[in-house]
């Protein structure tokens, strides 16, 4: 199962070449993203868990959490990671009208930048379409206005309540190489998962010498 996994994404990765899904580097750097906060509790708990082990990550934020989370969201800020678009209302791209899934995304953006206006608009022009649903013009009109779209090529699967905690767990370990960008979800939803799996990734990343970096 895991072979042909790993050569579908390849297909993929290939078909969709112009989306980020891997940032390659010489530094065993990996990259830990974590889609549809900010939530109360829980993304400060995530917060906490990175700090113990001075990992950073990139947060790819719901704007209209962002409106009703102002604090959580400065804390993200404060900690040093990054922060990505993610909609504004979670939207799926497939079935959303270009220019509504447009507009949205730029709702995103200026929630982002009117609240903490140390956030450059460079600096927030990395985005993660909800559920990986996108349309090629959709992204190809994003992309026109200067956004990077990040996909991932490792998939912690922590919002499938259908799976168990150790097979999350798996899903990280068994794939994650140099250059991976690891998607986790700091959502009510996820948290089952993530409170078991995000701290032994990040003591099996650390003991084996990865470091953590910020998608720009």
């Amino acid at each position: 199962m895991k072979a042909y996994w790993v050569k579908t994404h390849r297909i993929i990765k290939k078909l969709f070449s112009n989306y980020i899904w891997d940032i390659p580097n010489h530094e065993n750097k990996v990259y830990l993203t974590f889609d549809d906060g900010p939530t109360p509790e829980i993304t400060q708990w995530v917060l906490n868990q990175l700090n113990q082990y001075n990992a950073k990550a990139t947060f790819f934020c719901i704007g209209k959490n962002i409106v009703a989370y102002p604090g959580i969201f400065d804390q993200i800020i404060e900690k040093g990671h990054g922060i990505g678009n993610h909609t504004h209302n979670h939207l799926n791209g497939w079935k959303t009208t270009t220019d509504e899934y447009l507009e949205n995304i730029e709702t995103c953006k200026n929630t982002i930048s009117n609240l903490n206006s140390e956030i450059s608009i460079l600096k927030s022009k990395i985005f993660r379409p909800p559920y990986g649903k996108i349309k090629a013009a959709q992204a190809k009109k994003l992309r026109q206005q200067g956004y990077k779209i990040i996909m991932w090529d490792v998939l912690s699967a922590d919002f499938d309540q259908s799976i168990s905690k150790e097979e999350c767990l798996n899903n990280v370990l068994s794939s994650t190489k140099s250059g991976s960008v690891i998607v986790f979800h700091d959502s009510l939803k996820a948290f089952k998962n993530l409170e078991y799996t995000l701290p032994k990734v990040l003591q099996y990343l650390t003991e084996n010498n990865f470091s953590f970096g910020i998608i720009k």
